[in-house]
């Protein structure tokens, strides 16, 4: 018991619960920032792959595979890097952190659309043809609602992965949480900061996912 009084007596919780938070906003910045532009972005790359002009369906296939088969972490650094070396200026850290995963989640999150858009029968399609509807009637009004629905649990299960993937922006010296937390652990000696940042990073997904239940039954209009 003395050796715990000891031990959390050398470390100012107070502090480090600021510098904690702090970091968290920054976290909280990225997510967000992310989620905001990767989904209309993901749509314009599902559009391109699923088009009937074979040289676009095609380029934007090899990039879509380019993107999903690399580490998002390498992604980031030639994202920060790869400018300066070609143009001789570069982007921020945080900016090239932002590109980086906005590019990468809309990749995954075109293929869960195309996945979804592409779940719809083709006589819907035809349905809505003979009823007069338009091209952009019919997917707004009769193929989008569908797709909302049936992508929602792959749609959780990326941005769940995107609370975490938030912590690999400290490649780039990006002071989010993870990156505070083991700063902290080093100077303090200590694991606490580290046990802490995990109780804020399930904190995040817990909210996440309680989101994402409540679309899901907010949908659940029929089995």
């Amino acid at each position: 018991m003395n050796f715990l009084v000891e031990y959390f007596g050398k470390i100012s919780l107070g502090k480090l619960l600021v510098a904690m938070l702090k970091s968290t906003g920054v976290t909280l910045e990225i997510f967000f920032l992310t989620l905001i532009f990767s989904v209309p972005l993901a749509l314009l790359f599902c559009m391109g792959r699923m088009s009937r002009f074979k040289p676009l369906a095609k380029i934007t296939s090899a990039f879509l595979l380019i993107i999903r088969g690399t580490p998002l972490m390498l992604q980031l650094i030639v994202v920060y890097f790869a400018p300066s070396y070609i143009f001789g200026t570069g982007l921020g850290r945080f900016t090239a952190a932002i590109t980086a995963m906005v590019i990468n989640y809309a990749c995954y999150f075109a293929e869960i659309y195309r996945g979804g858009i592409q779940s719809v029968p083709v006589g819907q399609y035809e349905a809505s043809k003979v009823l007069g509807f338009t091209g952009g009637q019919t997917f707004f009004r009769i193929v989008l609602p569908q797709v909302v629905k049936k992508i929602l649990p792959a749609m959780g299960n990326e941005v769940i992965t995107l609370v975490k993937d938030t912590s690999l922006v400290q490649v780039l010296g990006v002071a989010e949480l993870f990156h505070v937390a083991k700063t902290q652990s080093g100077r303090l000696v200590s694991v606490l900061p580290l046990f802490m940042a995990g109780v804020f990073y399930f904190a995040m997904n817990w909210v996440v996912a309680k989101c994402f239940d409540l679309a899901e039954k907010k949908l659940d209009y029929y089995k």
